[in-house]
């Protein structure tokens, strides 16, 4: 068939059309190639977000720990379990403090060549946000109080620095932190010496809720802190203690109080691996057969020195 001069025309003008297309189409793809990719959303890249991620799958493997030192699971509490070279925590993300810190300290922990001097606070990555930092603590007018003591740690130093992470830090009045109840941490240590092996729990109180937070976290501060101890070499015995989260002085006999009412205004279960029988009758027993028994009377031991133990 022969085409006319207006066909071939016709045939010409399409040919154009379709490359003028092919042309199109590729340009439009490289410079689609040559975009920068999308960005995420950055709450994917949140240290939330990581924090979540990262937890979801720890969690599945956490077993609630058989050690003596550790209480029973909390039914109905916020509560996050956290394994420290010295101690375990069960960590509140509301509050942003431990509900308790549980360690067993023997007589060889109770001395140590580290010391605190180059520590310093810092945030606890592990634990969500939002959660303590320094800044919190600032022109609070309180302490950075220890739940585990610097002074059961020095051992080892990374059981030190673990010590100064804020999971393990409550607000404390600074008058209670540096007088009695840094008393009360120097007598464990002589305790854990003469007895061999002590374990203790130790944590806040609050009678009524939450009244007062501190800093832009809203960082819990207890009405109390409650120090509980078992000894379990030769004739079981236990001991528990409370002390008001205010200045003052008394005798530490004074701040004494059986396991039993302690578990009463915590809502915690202490010392659970005990026989019933045993657990009862320890948890039970009266405030004048503790302070016999444990000898709080004589809570600074004759050969006491203080620059060892700061």
């Amino acid at each position: 068939m022969k085409l006319t001069k207006a066909n071939k025309v016709k045939l010409l003008m399409t040919a154009l059309l379709v490359a003028a297309s092919l042309v199109m189409m590729m340009t439009k793809t490289s410079r689609e190639d040559l975009l920068p990719a999308e960005e995420p959303d950055a709450k994917e890249n949140s240290p939330e977000t990581f924090y979540d991620q990262e937890k979801a799958q720890e969690t599945k493997e956490v077993k609630w720990p058989k050690a003596m030192e550790v209480p029973a699971e909390a039914k109905g509490k916020e509560e996050l379990l956290l394994k420290r070279d010295g101690f375990w925590i069960s960590y509140n993300k509301d509050r942003k403090i431990p509900n308790w810190v549980a360690w067993h300290l023997t007589a060889a922990h109770s001395r140590g060549n580290n010391q605190r001097d180059d520590m310093v606070f810092m945030e606890d990555s592990e634990v969500p946000y939002p959660r303590a930092v320094d800044d919190d603590y600032y022109g609070s007018h309180y302490d950075r109080g220890h739940m585990c003591p610097a002074g059961d740690n020095k051992w080892d130093r990374r059981a030190l620095t673990q010590s100064f992470k804020f999971s393990n830090i409550c607000p404390q009045n600074h008058s209670l932190n540096k007088g009695d109840w840094n008393d009360l941490e120097i007598q464990c240590r002589y305790w854990a010496r003469e007895m061999g092996d002590i374990y203790i729990v130790t944590g806040p109180v609050f009678y009524d809720g939450v009244k007062k937070t501190i800093g832009k976290n809203k960082v819990a501060v207890p009405d109390a802190f409650f120090k509980v101890i078992l000894c379990d070499n030769g004739k079981a015995k236990a001991i528990g203690f409370v002390y008001p989260n205010r200045g003052g002085h008394k005798d530490m006999k004074e701040y004494v109080m059986s396991v039993d009412e302690i578990e009463r205004i915590t809502g915690i279960d202490f010392f659970p691996k005990l026989e019933d029988k045993l657990e009862e009758q320890l948890e039970s027993a009266t405030k004048d057969n503790m302070v016999k028994q444990w000898k709080v009377y004589l809570y600074k031991p004759h050969d006491y020195d203080p620059s060892t133990d700061k």
